[in-house]
Formats: structure tokens, C-alpha cells, sequence
């Protein structure tokens, strides 16, 4: 890859992510391109035009060797997502039986 310093961007890995990368955690562990630069690469994998014919749920890039599933793009794509892999807040947790208090009213 192209080194960020010199202020290039390897566009071939933009518009022709197959034939750079093999899966969608080989793009994750590229340091020299930036997390909007993933993203786009991630997207591209992700989209229909991806998808292989037979099976929906699958995604094949032009000029890749391999033939992922739609899942393992989409976890590549929210593993760059910064915050809590939990709901907001934490998970619920109740501080009264459900049982007490339907025997109060």
C-alpha cells in the first residue's frame, strides 16, 4: 500500500477492493488507509452488487478469491463503529419482582 504521508490514496483499493483484499477483516487491518476509506470498501462489499446469484447471502467482489457471507462484512462494518456494543445505558435490569407488584394492585 501507498504510505499516508506522501498524502496519496491507493485508489485501486477503493474502487477494486477484490483484488487487494480477501476478506473483510484484511481491510480492519489495513493501517494505512483511513476508517472512512474502510467504510467505503466495507460498503461496496456489502452491497447487492456484491451479492452472488445463487445465494443472496453471499458476496463476491470483482476480482477477489474469495467469497464471503454477507454477515462477516457487516460485523468488518460495525466493529468500526466506536461506543458501547450494549444498548444505551446498559443492559435493563429490573429492581422489583414483576410478581410483587402485580399482587399490590
Amino acid at each position: 500500500m501507498i504510505e499516508h504521508a506522501d498524502n496519496i490514496i491507493d485508489l485501486n483499493a477503493i474502487l477494486h477492493p477484490g483484488a487487494v483484499y480477501d476478506h473483510p477483516r484484511d481491510v480492519l487491518a489495513d493501517q494505512t488507509i483511513s476508517t472512512g476509506e474502510k467504510r467505503a470498501i466495507l460498503a461496496s462489499w456489502a452491497s447487492d452488487a456484491a451479492a452472488v446469484v445463487s445465494n443472496p447471502a453471499l458476496r463476491e467482489l470483482p476480482g477477489s478469491r474469495n467469497i464471503v457471507t454477507i454477515d462477516e462484512v457487516l460485523e468488518a462494518l460495525s466493529a468500526l463503529d466506536p461506543g458501547p456494543k450494549e444498548p444505551p445505558g446498559g443492559k435493563p435490569a429490573r429492581t422489583k419482582s414483576t410478581a410483587r407488584v402485580s399482587m399490590a394492585a
